[in-house]
Formats: C-alpha cells, sequence, structure tokens
C-alpha cells in the first residue's frame, strides 16, 4: 500500500515505553504488575518501587490479610502462596493460637 507521496505506508504502532524491559523480570528487576516478571514471580513493594519476587514455596512465611485492601499498606510484601498452597495459621504443638505464624499450607 502507497500513501499520497507514492512510499511505503508503515503500519502506525504506539512503541513501547523505554524503561519497559523486552523480556520478563527476574528476581529483583523492577516491576509495575506480575505479568512484567517470569514465571514463579510476582510484582510485590519492596519499599516505595515494586520488584519481582518469588511466588511462595509450602512451609515459608505467608502474610494473612484480615481486612479487604490491607495489603496495600505493607513496604515490604510477600508474594501469595503458590498454586495448591494456601496461607493458615502455622500448626504448633502447644496451646492453642500461641504462635500468630502463617505458612504456605497443602489446601
Amino acid at each position: 500500500e502507497l500513501d499520497e507521496t507514492g512510499a511505503e505506508a508503515l503500519p502506525r504502532r504506539t512503541p513501547a515505553p523505554a524503561w519497559l524491559p523486552a523480556r520478563k523480570g527476574e528476581e529483583g528487576d523492577f516491576c509495575l504488575r506480575s505479568s512484567d516478571c517470569a514465571a514463579g514471580l510476582c510484582c510485590a513493594r519492596h519499599f516505595w518501587s515494586k520488584i519481582c519476587k518469588p511466588v511462595l514455596r509450602e512451609g515459608q512465611v505467608c502474610t494473612r490479610h484480615r481486612r479487604k485492601g490491607a495489603h496495600g499498606l505493607e513496604i515490604f510484601q510477600r508474594c501469595q502462596c503458590a498454586e495448591g498452597l494456601a496461607c493458615r495459621l502455622q500448626r504448633d504443638p502447644g496451646p492453642p493460637d500461641a504462635s500468630r505464624l502463617h505458612t504456605c499450607q497443602r489446601h
């Protein structure tokens, strides 16, 4: 297809922002959303920016949010538990609720 000057018309595309990497982010790379990160990573707040962090595995400490929206208040966010795991109160021997620690556990 030719334009009015006879030159070949190029498709118009909006260029990607210069800061946007061509590849998926690795652990520690800056990100805006989890889809910016490689498999097994999520985009989570670290101080006042966001970086790719590993998704939590079985037995790792996780954060349980009681109120909707509380996740946004943290300056050191953790990723969610991996698929098939849930963030639950750690079961320790001793008095119930002695530990408030939550870990990723199988459903």
